[in-house]
């Protein structure tokens, strides 16, 4: 008050522009280069009169300011070394620019007027300022830029405004928001929001502290993973079993090598890349053991490997009739059989040596698809004998596959590699028990499939069996066709 009856408003006095916002109860240095603002200062201080300090207008390209700024006396004037001037400034209160006074010899100025606020009704502001200190008080809990100190002279206020440029001020809240909170003359709408800013700043600080618990979670976890790494690759190497990890990848791949030229393109592919994510996962991961079990069971599959011994009928019947009494009709049947694909393999042995109208002998002479044998009579007849005295006489492992009771269709066709406990199906278990990729396979008991909620193996049985599709089988296990 004692200030006020010291000066009449409205009054003109210098105008001093700054890029920050300054409010009236500050106390704040001011540091400039501008050759107008140092004109004002100098005339304000030489006439010891107040100076209206007014703030930049950013949004502006030429030099421009607002209306609202802060009524304000300079306590010192400094020259430093660097050129710039400082100046000490105490804010008195808020003024608004009423006209605007410039001439060719003297500094900016303006006719400057006190800036009042509105009438507010103090039972409800009361309320209001209960609930901006709640919010504080809150963010403080969040936040460490407000000081203990600074709680205190909020909790203490009951100036509704100063309370506000207070908490403003601290928030550090952008210039274009600062200042629109600023240049409100309605008390009640500036503490509503303020408030609204206080939540939006809390909830920001919230989600802020989340992440930053959630990243720092984060690099425990890693670096508790990378200390237990280290120490785990130290006992190794005190056991002498560092290494042992890398032999067994490098032995995999030159595996995979030996094996490339009788895989197709796609089978290696999918086998180099679970090797080369093998050789990336820590070896006492559940995955990993997943993964170098598929890679071994692959890796077992005689890519490559076929019997070679040449098709004799004489040597068929021969073994049939040292092995079976009587059975005429099967002996001949299968003697018949073979026969055919004698008779087969000698026109395409006649055919590669003689080139005279090729393109004609090649659609006469198809290659013969697989043809299936199917043996059906009562238990004990001979049966499965049979299919023995075919393996023996054509010189290929047997392989007995037998479907009493079968249910669940991925014992064909293998288990998905996601399940636990996943492996290949029987069939390709079969080429990897008989070591080679042509042996003579036995389905038994197939009348005796079973069906149940994990599907039909008869569907199954007839891709299998189809002459049509029976010459890429693809397993489930495995992801590539055989």
């Amino acid at each position: 008050m004692n200030t006020l009856q010291q000066y009449d408003f409205p009054m003109v006095m210098p105008v001093i522009t700054e890029s920050e916002l300054i409010y009236p109860f500050m106390i704040i240095p001011l540091f400039t280069r501008d050759e107008d603002n140092i004109k004002a200062a100098h005339k304000a201080v030489e006439e010891n009169s107040l100076v209206f300090i007014a703030f930049d207008d950013e949004q502006e390209q030429k030099k421009s300011f607002y209306e609202v700024g802060v009524i304000a006396s300079i306590m010192r004037e400094t020259a430093l070394p660097d050129g710039r001037v400082k100046l000490l400034c105490k804010g008195l209160y808020r003024g608004k620019i009423l006209s605007i006074l410039q001439s060719l010899d003297e500094p900016l100025q303006a006719e400057v007027d006190i800036f009042d606020y509105k009438e507010y009704e103090h039972n409800k502001m009361n309320a209001l300022l209960e609930v901006l200190r709640e919010k504080v008080l809150h963010l403080a809990n969040l936040d460490g830029r407000f000081s203990p100190d600074f709680l205190k002279t909020i909790e203490s206020n009951d100036e509704p405004n100063r309370i506000v440029d207070f908490v403003a001020s601290a928030m550090r809240l952008p210039k274009i928001h600062a200042y629109t909170l600023f240049a409100k003359d309605n008390v009640e709408e500036r503490v509503l929001w303020l408030i609204d800013a206080v939540i939006e700043e809390t909830q920001a600080q919230k989600l802020q502290k989340e992440i930053k618990n959630k990243v720092h979670n984060k690099m425990e976890q890693v670096n508790k993973e990378y200390f237990l790494k280290e120490q785990l690759k130290q006992i190794q190497k005190e056991l002498g079993t560092e290494n042992a990890r890398d032999e067994e990848i490098e032995q995999y791949e030159q595996k995979l090598n030996e094996l490339k030229p009788h895989m197709s393109e796609n089978a290696y592919k999918e086998v180099y890349k679970q090797i080369k994510r093998l050789s990336r996962m820590h070896q006492d991961s559940g995955d990993a053991n997943i993964l170098q079990n598929y890679v071994e069971w692959v890796l077992e599959i005689p890519f490559g490997k076929y019997a070679k011994q040449k098709l004799s009928i004489a040597k068929v019947a021969r073994q049939l009739d040292l092995d079976h009494y009587s059975l005429q009709k099967p002996k001949e049947r299968i003697v018949e059989y073979f026969a055919v694909k004698e008779l087969i393999a000698k026109r395409e042995e006649t055919q590669s040596h003689t080139k005279q109208n090729k393109s004609t002998d090649t659609n006469d002479i198809k290659q013969e698809k697989g043809t299936i044998l199917c043996f059906y009579g009562p238990p004990g007849v001979g049966k499965t004998s049979l299919a023995n005295s075919i393996a023996k006489a054509i010189k290929r492992q047997l392989v007995r596959i037998a479907l009493g009771g079968l249910e669940d269709v991925n014992e064909l066709r293998g288990h998905r590699r996601t399940y636990i406990g996943a492996m290949p199906g029987r069939i390709t278990q079969g080429l990897i028990e008989a070591k080679e990729m042509n042996p003579l396979i036995v389905l038994d008991e197939i009348d005796k499939v079973g069906r149940s909620y994990r599907g039909d193996p008869t569907s199954v049985l007839l891709e299998i069996l189809d002459p049509e599709q029976n010459h890429a089988f693809r397993d489930y296990y495995t992801s590539f066709d055989i």
